[in-house]
């Protein structure tokens, strides 16, 4: 984890809130850091006297210092995981270690993309840890996801089973690390490759980088991507072909095996108890309205929420103006809780 304790002005103050920020598939705890101190969601909490924990999932650039396992020595061990285990396991671990070092009861959860799914999988799964949330943002939440628009993600998660085996077979367990190279590849990016690198920043975020101040986009492209383990794009692929917000399908053996059923475990979002708030788009291809609603619908103590409009998946994080009002509806939020 990555930590902020204080602001520039407020090192002395007793008893601070604390917040824990989240972060997406392929990304880092960066994302809540990249716009730089007057601007990043992470030292604006900082500076109004939150305590800011920043964890980074497994495998990520930032997280791959496994007790006993080596990510390539041990890959097919090291890699075995979705955001199922990001959920169950890596958020309820951060959340013990901050209580043990702040002594705060509860605290609030800021999750952007899959740094929502990890909230959901935690919260449904290990209901106790609903007492310790004060309130869990969700900008761009990522649950049930069978209305996503992104056409090339909707491809490859018709053939997501053959994919999977295929990256099995060739040993494949991580995907989009983040390289040295990433200094030329910025460069390339800003001349002749700018239409390719374009294609492939809207395939992750569901945004042309166009849309990026220009001085962001060096940076975010230092940071990003982050890498990730194949089975957590598996995991959304098995998401947007069943139209189930549920576990990792092993097949009808391997659900036999680790589940005794024929068929994964939906998430109970009934069992998801601490007061949720959610921030989403119209424009965004891969948290459909649709689909949103559907989650919305099904939890039981949701106290805000608010569609925005001409949003796509990205403004939420990446985009200076549309941040600026994400923002200070988080503080709003946060002030109430």
């Amino acid at each position: 984890m990555h930590r902020i304790p204080h602001g520039i002005s407020n090192g002395d103050q007793k008893d601070k809130k604390v917040a824990l920020l989240m972060h997406c598939l392929l990304c880092s705890s960066a994302v809540y850091a990249l716009n730089g101190p007057e601007r990043s969601l992470a030292f604006i909490l900082a500076d109004q006297g939150y305590d800011v924990w920043m964890p980074n999932a497994r495998g990520n650039v930032f997280s791959k210092k496994h007790i006993t396992l080596d990510p390539q020595d041990d890959a097919d061990k090291f890699w075995r995981f979705s955001w199922h285990e990001i959920g169950y396991y890596d958020v309820p671990a951060s959340i013990d270690y901050i209580q043990a070092k702040t002594g705060v009861e509860k605290m609030s959860y800021i999750g952007y993309s899959q740094g929502t799914t990890s909230f959901y999988v935690m919260a449904s799964s290990r209901p106790e840890y609903n007492d310790k949330i004060s309130v869990a943002i969700s900008l761009a939440p990522i649950g049930y996801m069978s209305h996503m628009t992104e056409s090339f993600l909707v491809y490859l998660s018709e053939h997501i089973d053959a994919l999977n085996e295929f990256s099995e077979m060739l040993g494949w367990h991580e995907l989009l690390p983040n390289y040295e190279l990433m200094g030329p590849l910025i460069k390339w990016c800003q001349g002749s490759g700018q239409q390719l690198c374009d294609d492939a920043f809207s395939l992750i975020l569901g945004q042309s980088i166009s849309d990026l101040d220009d001085n962001l986009t060096p940076v975010i492209l230092t940071h990003l991507p982050a890498g990730s383990a194949a089975k957590q794009w598996v995991h959304y692929g098995q998401e947007i072909q069943s139209g189930f917000f549920r576990r990792f399908d092993f097949g009808l053996v391997g659900n036999l095996a680790e589940y005794g059923n024929a068929t994964p475990p939906n998430y109970d979002l009934s069992k998801i108890t601490a007061p949720t708030a959610f921030l989403y788009g119209d424009k965004d291809s891969f948290a459909h309205v649709d689909d949103v609603t559907q989650m919305l619908s099904e939890l039981p103590n949701v106290v805000f929420e608010r569609l925005m409009e001409g949003y796509g998946h990205g403004d939420f994080v990446f985009v200076e103006n549309a941040t600026i009002v994400v923002k200070e509806l988080v503080l709003d939020i946060l002030d109430n809780y």
